[in-house]
């Protein structure tokens, strides 16, 4: 899907990247076409205001809400929740599955400590969307259906005290996961293209950056 006028540059840049990889992963993997091409990560700081960014996501992403124990996790969610349904986007929340059933959540995003508990969550909730988190150690247990590997490139965040893969060995841990792979860290328009072997792209402050941003109107 295209996206229509009233985009930036970048955020088309990184929408196409992250649906060419979503079909080519779903060539391969028949699994993956279900799989949301972008994934928004939340971040108290960084994200402030994620509905904003959220609102302006083409169907078919999705939203990971992280609250990292906000005491307006609940109003937050909730206005996520309503914001995603409208525009037909996936929401996602990170670790607290009572929280996700709180608002609706279509799934659970993992952190990589935590991917253990996916099996038990998959009994308990076989509809949802369960992602972990994977920094290319021993691969996650199963029950999930895509991890999401990190830092490809140097990232802020959580992840800017681990050294970057590079997108050569990120594309050889993706493709020995032997499940769809997100990327995530530090990626944005200039460098999307350089990745291969994921499902999708993940993101915090590029996916903000971009979609929040007026189209740019070349003269």
């Amino acid at each position: 899907m295209n996206l229509p006028a009233g985009y930036s540059d970048d955020a088309r840049t990184l929408w196409n990247v992250a649906t060419a990889l979503n079909r080519a992963a779903a060539a391969v993997s028949p699994g993956a076409a279900w799989l949301p091409p972008l994934l928004f990560f939340t971040d108290p700081d960084r994200t402030p205001r994620p509905w904003e960014t959220a609102a302006r996501l083409p169907a078919g992403s999705a939203v990971v809400y992280r609250a990292f124990g906000a005491a307006e996790a609940v109003e937050t969610g909730e206005r996520l929740r309503e914001t995603t349904a409208t525009a037909g986007i996936r929401l996602l929340v990170g670790l607290d599955a009572e929280l996700a059933e709180t608002v609706g959540a279509d799934g659970l995003h993992l952190p990589e400590r935590a991917a253990h508990r996916a099996i038990e969550i998959r009994s308990a909730r076989p509809q949802w969307l369960l992602t972990a988190a994977w920094h290319g150690g021993e691969t996650a247990p199963g029950g999930l259906d895509a991890l999401v590997l990190s830092p490809v490139f140097a990232a802020g965040g959580v992840s800017a005290s681990r050294p970057p893969l590079g997108a050569e060995r990120f594309q050889i841990l993706a493709r020995g996961a032997g499940r769809p792979v997100y990327a995530l860290g530090g990626i944005d328009a200039a460098n999307a293209g350089r990745i291969g072997g994921a499902c999708g792209l993940a993101g915090v402050d590029a996916i903000r950056t971009a979609f929040d941003a007026p189209s740019q109107i070349r003269t």
